[in-house]
């Protein structure tokens, strides 16, 4: 595993004062945000460890297998938030992760659903809304049914801006 200069989260700060400091143990994400951040660093670095010790336990797999990645995780445009601060104990973080695939950039648009126990944020599951190439357009999937459980459309939920 290679450590990025430049944390891969998008915080601009080195890696070792970022998401360095939650994989190694020497902190944790005091937001729901804040673990989605270091959890796209994991994955991009290939950090199975970390992300099944952030992975709620009743929706945890039993292990995590990259040998199928074929593309390199780039960035992370945090688009929206919903609770999941120091104060709550449930968050929903939606979010864009960038990356490369057979020399063609893609996005994925994910809605991430995270509960705090004990302190710890955890992450519970999400949705994919999309996954496509970054140059055109994307299905977003406003009409889909809310990740948060409300049982209305994205759209007149959490996609609210």
């Amino acid at each position: 595993m290679t450590t990025p200069n430049n944390c891969l989260c998008g915080s601009d700060l080195s890696y070792a004062q970022c998401c360095g400091l939650l994989h190694s143990g020497k902190s944790h994400a005091t937001t729901a945000k804040a673990l989605m951040r270091a959890r796209f660093t994991a994955y991009a670095m290939r950090n199975g460890d970390y992300l099944l010790q952030t992975w709620d336990v009743p929706s945890r797999p039993e292990a995590i297998d990259f040998s199928k990645e074929t593309g390199e995780w780039t960035s992370l445009d945090i688009i929206s938030t919903k609770k999941g601060t120091e104060k709550d104990s449930k968050g929903i973080v939606e979010f864009k992760a960038y990356f490369t695939q057979d020399d063609e950039a893609k996005v994925m648009n994910e809605i991430s659903r995270f509960v705090k126990k004990q302190g710890h944020w955890f992450y519970l599951d999400g949705k994919v809304k999309s996954v496509g190439s970054s140059e055109g357009p994307m299905n977003q999937g406003l009409n889909a049914p809310c990740a948060c459980g409300s049982g209305k459309k994205f759209k007149r939920c959490c996609g609210k801006n």
